[in-house]
């Protein structure tokens, strides 16, 4: 499966992880404003406990026009099988609206390459014999990838790649790599805090995790940090890079850096926002990025 940048997602697009802590009529409420406000694009990943397939439905039942992109379903969370039927029927009840992001998250595997892992997965995927209708428009996937191997598997099986916590520089490698046809997005963290030392220190516990963690320490190595800024919270370099703190147009700025070095889409991940709470004053306060679009 090849495909095209042009996944009607439009420049810009929101990630978030805010669903997760949220009841089925609060997020309705939130999608449907976030539709009102231009946004065409909703991000959401699959970590705290909501499978990928069944909270993408609900977010495409709530909005008549949003795309939505898993970002990503995780492969080793389920059979081929079940994401092919999973994905067939979304395609099927919204035309186009829906984009099948994979990536190789999930129970850890030992003694099984990533890369290997998903060329099976996608060959089992495409070679499915299935029973359920196919849907009038293709199902759309997209991957997960940051080394140059993965992008050239996401260039050559799927319409695209997409990124997670990466600097500029890397969307400027990636669009090399997948050459201009390809479908690049790029998620980046946003923060409304223009005080430096307190943007940073709410940055840092943000990135804790990330900067924490075998294989991203290892894709912060290639992205040309050193150890000693990946270490120890996160040298300033690293955390400015990673996360776009400031006012809105010192924000908005920084994000088109990525669509400058190649980016097709945008998603902006807004943190600092507490579990149980609502970005939704930060992403009306975004929607100006969309004018003109």
């Amino acid at each position: 499966m090849s495909g095209t940048g042009d996944l009607g997602l439009g420049r810009f697009g929101l990630y978030t992880f805010d669903f997760e802590f949220q009841q089925a009529a609060r997020i309705r409420e939130s999608v449907r404003e976030l539709e009102e406000l231009g946004w065409r694009a909703l991000w959401v990943p699959e970590l705290l406990g909501r499978d990928a397939f069944t909270h993408a439905a609900v977010l495409l039942s709530a909005s008549e026009r949003m795309r939505v992109v898993n970002g990503i379903a995780r492969i080793w969370s389920r059979e081929a099988r079940w994401t092919h039927g999973a994905s067939t029927l979304l395609a099927d009840a919204y035309p186009d609206r829906h984009v099948l992001g994979l990536g190789f998250g999930g129970d850890k595997r030992t003694n099984v390459k990533p890369l290997a892992a998903m060329k099976a997965y996608l060959d089992e995927l495409d070679s499915m014999d299935s029973p359920n209708p196919a849907p009038s428009t293709p199902v759309r996937r997209i991957l997960a990838a940051y080394g140059p191997k993965m992008l050239e598997l996401a260039r050559d099986r799927a319409a695209g790649a997409q990124s997670y916590h990466v600097n500029v520089e890397h969307t400027a490698r990636s669009r090399q790599i997948l050459g201009p046809d390809a479908f690049l997005g790029v998620e980046h963290a946003v923060l409304f805090e223009s005080d430096p030392a307190k943007a940073r220190e709410i940055a840092r516990g943000h990135m804790h995790t990330y900067l924490t963690s075998p294989y991203n320490i290892a894709k912060f190595r290639r992205l040309g940090y050193t150890d000693e800024e990946i270490d120890h919270g996160g040298s300033d370099r690293i955390i400015d890079d990673l996360v776009f703190w400031g006012d809105p147009d010192t924000i908005v700025k920084k994000l088109h850096a990525h669509v400058e070095a190649g980016a097709d889409h945008v998603a902006a991940q807004v943190i600092g926002v507490e579990p149980g709470q609502s970005a939704m004053p930060y992403w009306r306060l975004l929607s100006a990025v969309n004018e003109g679009e």
